[in-house]
């Protein structure tokens, strides 16, 4: 498979992150702990080239490599979630967890935490174990990087498995991205319907704003026509009404702003790189807002910019 052209890293995982999951003890060696307060880890049984096929970095200590096998000393790599809270304060390398697969696991690396349960939920603690020494797993996952196109991609890797697995089909093949938009399709498909549900309320609100401002300036007329029977000019009378309407509109939206950061936790388990209170999309949705609201006052204002004074005074 790494003799393929375009290939730049191959592993083996039995359990790929936003999938199915499971948790092992994981004592540190010589900590005492209370009873039921044990703590546990996702353990994922990798080969060598897995941390590069999936991007995880190295922070500290080595990869998983070929030379970790059955015959050779139990070893493990732990997330840095893992070695801070099990080490907190140390260095984990070297240090040994008590678990599965063997009673005891020298640390010999620490990678970066990977959202292997959802998207929005940060890392638990996460152990990888050396296949060739942890063998008898009842599936697992080829995972590969390259830099080709997904179908080329496909077809090199099914004739280069054809010796082994001649009956390989084009379903087998799933990029990563599938994986991601599965576990996101339940939340997307809640925000999406939240999505058009605010877009409905904005035209709503634009239509409420100009039939409002619109009504306020047929009942003004005989004002707007003594303002400008005195020498107020059309551009005058347009801004007066644009920033009575602006102002009407400032107040609703402190009102709004207010309710939102209130309530707007309670969708923080939809939410994915973004917080409930994200300063960027407050002030996007305040612009919004504005412009709708200056374009509803507009319409009415210019309207009421084009009065003839006369016809104004004589109306009842």
């Amino acid at each position: 498979m790494r003799g393929i052209p375009g290939v730049e890293a191959v592993g083996i995982t039995d359990a790929l992150p936003l999938g199915k999951n499971r948790t092992w003890g994981s004592r540190a060696k010589g900590v005492t702990y209370e009873r039921g307060k044990s703590p546990s880890a996702f353990p994922r049984i990798v080969s060598d080239g897995y941390f590069a096929s999936m991007g995880i970095p190295i922070k500290a200590g080595r990869d998983i490599a070929a030379s970790d096998t059955a015959s050779s000393e139990p070893v493990i790599v732990v997330n840095q979630t893992m070695a801070q809270r099990l080490w907190p304060g140390e260095d984990a390398i070297g240090k040994f967890v008590l678990g599965d697969c063997a009673k005891e696991r020298r640390v010999v690396g620490v990678v970066g935490d990977v959202r292997h349960l959802a998207l929005e939920q940060s890392s638990g603690n996460e152990m990888y174990i050396p296949l060739r020494q942890c063998p008898d797993q009842p599936s697992s996952d080829l995972v590969v990087r390259s830099t080709l196109a997904d179908g080329a991609a496909a077809s090199a890797i099914r004739d280069a498995l054809k010796s082994i697995a001649p009956n390989i089909g084009a379903n087998e093949f799933r990029p990563l991205q599938q994986l991601v938009d599965r576990s996101v399709s339940p939340r997307r498909f809640t925000l999406t319907m939240l999505g058009a549900f605010a877009v409905f309320a904005l035209i709503l609100a634009s239509l409420g704003i100009y039939a409002l401002i619109s009504y306020s300036v047929s009942q003004r007329t005989q004002e707007i026509g003594i303002r400008m029977a005195l020498g107020a000019s059309a551009a005058d009378v347009q801004l007066r009404i644009v920033a009575q309407t602006l102002t009407l509109a400032a107040a609703g939206m402190a009102i709004g702003v207010a309710a939102s950061w209130l309530l707007g936790r309670s969708l923080s388990g939809l939410l994915y790189g973004v917080t409930p209170t994200d300063p960027a999309t407050f002030a996007i949705m305040l612009a919004i807002l504005l412009m709708v609201a200056a374009i509803a006052g507009y319409l009415p204002a210019r309207r009421a910019s084009r009065i003839d004074p006369l016809a104004a005074l004589r109306a009842e």
